[in-house]
């Protein structure tokens, strides 16, 4: 099995060992086995958050494919507690959870990838993060190996970041998540408009609440502008989506910043700006590594950045994993130069380094 078949990125070479685990036993049964084989292991699911080697992954894959949700609790007060498995795809569960009556997931339609992923990751996008909803994560704790449930003060979750992604070393991660449980209220209107972005393509104002269908329409169309919504014909989604995390720095290392640099309050005198605004600011504009800009040597125009948006790097046909490092590095390294501030990847590189 080549990894770059189960990838959004289309990249990576061969798997050791390949397995796929459609139950929650046979997911812990795979991950048993090799961690008594002494085996390297690396879970997938979605493939959305991953960059493997062109050498591919010298131990076992395991491919998460559970599938399923279910209400566990409801009550007036605190609305529903609904478990999704692991390997449940994320946009048809936020879609689920919608036509089932619950609002909260709105601002989080179009992400790709799988529900498992979200906790790791704290996976947020419009103002929203499923750190805000979540109530706790069930895992096989592999050094242990038992199961152990999280609740969301457990799980320490940070920006783009959470116990369960500080425990992962080369896409192996200590807990394996197994469910995740989300709490959510019942009704029509979504949560409070947290971005901008996101208001005025609804026609409102920041803090307004709106249908949450209308929310979900409204991210689509900006995500799918931006090519962050999973089409195999449009190159512009063969990706990670956001390469780059937004960095968060001491206000006082922004103050050197061009005026019209974004900034916005990220707590404890500390600043996020935007990655997208640094990358297009130090020269690096869409589509550069394509034929005609100064980056098609790096990769032959193989690897581009996504010409919808700055924040993607993209396979545009025949790409490798080096092709697309070398366009991620070189907008890293320009980044720093020009702002002296570095970029930090957002997926996980597996047997790569930037």
């Amino acid at each position: 099995m080549r990894l770059a078949e189960l990838t959004t990125t289309g990249v990576g070479g061969p798997a050791a060992r390949y397995v796929e685990a459609t139950t929650e036993a046979e997911l812990i049964d795979a991950v048993t086995r090799a961690d008594d084989a002494g085996e390297p292991l690396l879970l997938i699911a979605g493939g959305s958050n991953l960059v493997v080697s062109d050498a591919g992954f010298a131990g076992r894959v395991v491919r998460v494919a559970t599938r399923g949700s279910s209400l566990e609790d409801l009550a007036s007060c605190s609305g529903g507690m609904i478990a999704v498995q692991a390997g449940h795809p994320w946009d048809e569960f936020v879609a689920e959870t919608l036509q089932n009556g619950f609002v909260g997931l709105e601002a989080l339609s179009g992400i790709p990838g799988s529900a498992g992923a979200t906790p790791v990751q704290n996976v947020g996008a419009y103002g929203a993060e499923v750190a805000q909803t979540i109530s706790r994560v069930r895992t096989w704790d592999r050094a242990e190996r038992r199961i152990v449930s999280f609740a969301n003060a457990d799980l320490q979750f940070a920006y783009r970041d959470s116990l369960l992604k500080r425990t992962t070393a080369n896409g192996s991660p200590r807990y394996v998540v197994l469910q995740t449980t989300f709490q959510l209220k019942q009704g029509t209107l979504g949560a409070p408009i947290g971005y901008a972005e996101l208001a005025r393509a609804l026609d409102a104002e920041v803090g307004d609440r709106v249908e949450a269908a209308r929310i979900r329409e409204a991210v689509l169309r900006l995500r799918a502008g931006k090519g962050m919504v999973l089409d195999a014909a449009d190159r512009d989604t063969w990706s990670t989506g956001s390469f780059f995390t937004n960095p968060i720095v001491p206000a006082e290392r922004a103050e050197g910043l061009p005026d019209g640099a974004p900034r916005y309050p990220a707590g404890d005198g500390l600043v996020k700006l935007s990655a997208a605004w640094l990358i297009d600011r130090s020269g690096f504009g869409k589509g550069y590594g394509l034929e005609g800009t100064d980056g098609f040597g790096l990769a032959g125009g193989r690897a581009s950045l996504s010409t919808k948006h700055t924040l993607a790097v993209t396979n545009r046909g025949g790409a490798t994993a080096s092709d697309i490092l070398a366009v991620a590095r070189a907008v890293r390294d320009g980044v720093e130069e020009r702002f002296g501030i570095r970029l930090h990847n957002e997926p996980l590189l597996i047997d790569e380094s930037l």
